[in-house]
């Protein structure tokens, strides 16, 4: 059920803002790729957040389907793309490394689910089943929605998959020795950019799925757990990181980062300090950002299904601060 009567619009997603923005006044601009010296709306309000942003919970909508463990969001239009998966055997420790595994694969089934703003779900389309059943964060590119589906386990493998919005389509692009927890495509170079279990490592292939470099990721903030293509070589990070609680359990730090993408330099990361109905970060796992005139926008995603009241769709409103001088 819908726990707020109030509804928001459908507006220009993150992956399409390359093309056409709305202004702060809310009539759309044309923006040139080539101009590389103005950051898009959605890049320069993000860069004016901090940890006083006063965010406002405007929409919990519950989603009344079988949503098992969401990973990442990709907005289409009116359309949220979402990752997501069903753990039939989950994966346990063994009690030394085997085979240069620190656990056994599980088995389960993943899935990337269609539903529209109210929350309703138009379409689940499988992918990944057996050792291979983990998409991660998820990424739209303008054409076709890019899905990582890896095995739940650190140091093991995944394959690159992306789908086509308007039919629905599958197709595979490459593969990978390695857990890639998310993507984006570089909607400039055609580069895809990754991040492994964890997001330790940043990897960046080239067309075909070559790769091109791995590094080390040099902040220790937030563990990136979806990220999306932003505007001009960059994009934004979310994610959490579990911290000692001085009563022996765990605490969520929630956050969002925003990097470029040709040295994956970190440009600007602010804390969210907002959390879930289960008592989750709301960045812990799908999560996408948009402007609408004069307001920023995030949804998230953050409980399972199998927890409190199931999965809900946040969704958490800003006013879009002055730009700083």
């Amino acid at each position: 059920m819908r726990r707020s009567s109030r509804r928001f619009a459908t507006v220009t997603t993150i992956s399409l803002l390359i093309a056409l923005l709305g202004s702060a006044a809310g009539s759309p601009v044309a923006v040139g790729v080539t101009d590389r010296h103005v950051d898009e709306p959605l890049t320069r309000t993000f860069r004016h957040l901090d940890r006083d942003t006063e965010w406002e919970l405007t929409e919990r909508i519950a989603l009344d389907f079988p949503t098992h463990h969401p990973q990442g969001f990709a907005l289409v239009g009116g359309r949220i793309f979402m990752s997501t998966v069903e753990i039939i055997k989950a994966p346990v420790p063994y009690d030394e490394p085997r085979d240069g595994y620190d656990r056994t694969p599980g088995k389960g089934i993943g899935h990337v689910l269609v539903l529209n703003r109210a929350g309703r779900l138009l379409r689940d389309i499988e992918l990944g089943r057996g050792h291979m059943y983990h998409p991660g964060g998820i990424d739209f590119d303008g054409r076709r929605v890019w899905v990582p589906v890896a095995q739940y386990r650190p140091d093991s493998r995944a394959i690159i998959y992306t789908i086509d919005p308007r039919t629905y389509r599958v197709q595979q692009q490459f593969q990978y020795a390695d857990h890639v927890g998310g993507l984006v495509r570089d909607q400039v170079t055609g580069r895809i950019h990754g991040v492994s279990w964890g997001s330790r490592d940043l990897f960046r292939w080239g067309v075909g799925g070559r790769l091109q470099e791995a590094t080390t990721n040099r902040s220790h903030f937030v563990d990136y757990q979806d990220c999306a293509y932003v505007d001009r070589g960059k994009q934004i990070c979310s994610g959490v990181t579990e911290l000692p609680a001085p009563d022996g359990d765990t605490y969520e730090l929630g956050g969002l980062a925003l990097l470029r993408l040709r040295d994956d330099s970190l440009r600007y990361e602010v804390p969210f300090p907002y959390f879930s109905a289960s008592g989750h970060a709301a960045t812990r796992n799908p999560v996408a950002l948009e402007v609408e005139g004069d307001t920023v926008r995030l949804l998230a995603a953050p409980d399972d299904g199998d927890e409190g009241d199931g999965t809900e769709l946040l969704v958490y409103e800003a006013p879009r601060s002055a730009p700083r001088t």
